[in-house]
């Protein structure tokens, strides 16, 4: 074993193991101290410290952590018959079951999955604890989602006395052992090739994409794996004869520019292993919504309006909860057809009130009830500020006042004893699943 984190680093094989930590010498395929095949080797592995981390299949991690009865058993996130998968267990993805599959299919595939709807306060929860310990290993965490981030751990060799490498996979471990739900680590020179690394292996992934290879290992990928590259111009590329990244390396950059625009000096770049993007700490969130599939179309105010209000307290507490507010209510509608209607109405200060949203809301909406049936509703803010700056007192209108006032009195006692503790007129009686109650 070496003596030294020097000796390691200068050795041509070094390496260390996932799962004690332990330093490596030459290529065994099992750890030297505790036998494990888990083993992280790489020439580049402790100069390189552009990592990306995600979670694995994070929303069914989080469910099959609390409840033990499901660790092996196939799990789909997500809403009813009429919905779509929002996250599968890996059990599950064997069975064919992916993101954004529609539930009726994701049934077919797996019909003996456990599905469970989303439940995303814990999941946002959960992923802070995550984010935390994040930003305890470096101060450039660069968050993607709320189970996804990029950080940069240049320069925190002497604040940890151990290079990247070593930290990230302690902090693997550190993960599974104190939050319950494992990650997959990416590691590399740049941003583009930390986020390929890290689904290079999942779950419980480890990868390394160093410099020397870069050019190489894209050559032989599709072109779908350069980031931007979505169905539609993948059919656009392969209508060109592109279909993998070694074509578009051994094409002109002007020629990429004069075909596809500014997407074509992406390709150029990316194709090489070229990504100068930094890890940034200021990426915020732009908007804060709920939305509901129903299980059959609706259209009557009767069925829509209790909808609409438990979704505006859902994005009430999401906002109280992230302490910022929103400046314009975006009213979402989803027909049969799969047509969307999205509105938008402007307010004069920002808000987090439920009540507001939902009243802006419920105006938009009544436009809408020509009749149409609808599949989806949501409800949601844009247009972030901080929440200080929410819902001025109103000299004018002293009812919004009292109003504003009431809402922080039931959001207390929700806070004590659970969202359904209080309800509205326009919520009470509604059934917990999602479906509206039935008109009188």
């Amino acid at each position: 074993m070496f003596t030294s984190m020097r000796q390691a680093v200068n050795h041509p094989l070094y390496g260390f193991c996932r799962d004690c930590l332990t330093l490596q010498r030459g290529k065994a395929p099992r750890c030297d101290a505790c036998g494990s095949p888990r083993i992280a080797r790489h020439h580049e592995l402790y100069s390189l410290h552009l990592a990306h981390i995600d979670c694995d299949a994070f929303y069914a991690a989080v469910e099959k952590r609390d409840n033990p009865a499901l660790r092996d058993k196939p799990v789909i996130i997500g809403g009813g018959t009429r919905g779509v998968v929002s996250t599968a267990c890996y059990i599950a993805r064997i069975k064919g079951v992916r993101s954004a599959m529609p539930m009726f299919k994701a049934l077919q595939a797996c019909p003996e999955a456990v599905v469970i709807k989303p439940d995303m306060e814990k999941y946002v929860r959960v992923g802070r604890e995550v984010r935390q310990m994040m930003e305890a290993l470096t101060p450039l965490v660069e968050p993607l989602s709320i189970d996804e981030a990029f950080l940069d751990l240049g320069g925190t060799e002497t604040l940890h006395g151990k290079p990247p490498a070593l930290v990230l996979g302690q902090f693997a471990l550190s993960v599974e052992r104190e939050i319950g739900i494992s990650v997959s680590v990416g590691l590399s020179y740049c941003k583009f090739l930390a986020k390929v690394a890290s689904d290079l292996r999942k779950p419980r992934g480890f990868a390394v994409i160093g410099e020397a290879e870069a050019v190489e290992f894209l050559a032989g990928q599709p072109v779908s794996m350069i980031w931007g590259v979505g169905k539609a111009f993948e059919a656009v590329l392969e209508r060109d004869g592109l279909r993998t990244i070694g074509q578009l390396q051994k094409m002109e950059r002007g020629d990429l520019l004069k075909r596809y625009g500014t997407m074509g000096y992406r390709l150029y770049h990316l194709s090489r292993g070229e990504d100068i993007r930094r890890v940034s700490t200021d990426r915020e969130a732009k908007s804060v919504s709920a939305e509901t599939t129903f299980d059959t179309d609706l259209s009557r105010a009767d069925d829509l309006v209790p909808v609409l209000r438990a979704l505006s307290e859902k994005v009430s507490r999401r906002l109280k909860s992230q302490d910022v507010a929103g400046r314009t209510v975006v009213l979402k509608l989803k027909t049969p057809d799969f047509k969307t209607r999205t509105r938008n109405r402007a307010l004069a200060d920002p808000t987090r009130l439920a009540e507001r949203i939902f009243q802006t809301g419920l105006e938009m909406l009544k436009h809408e009830l020509d009749g149409t049936r609808f599949r989806l509703l949501g409800i949601g803010v844009s247009d972030l500020a901080d929440a200080a700056r929410a819902d001025p007192p109103d000299l004018v209108d002293l009812r919004g006042a009292k109003a504003a006032k009431a809402e922080g009195a039931m959001d207390r006692l929700r806070e004590k004893f659970g969202n359904t503790i209080v309800e509205t007129g326009y919520t009470f009686g509604r059934p917990r699943n999602g479906r509206p109650p039935r008109a009188n």
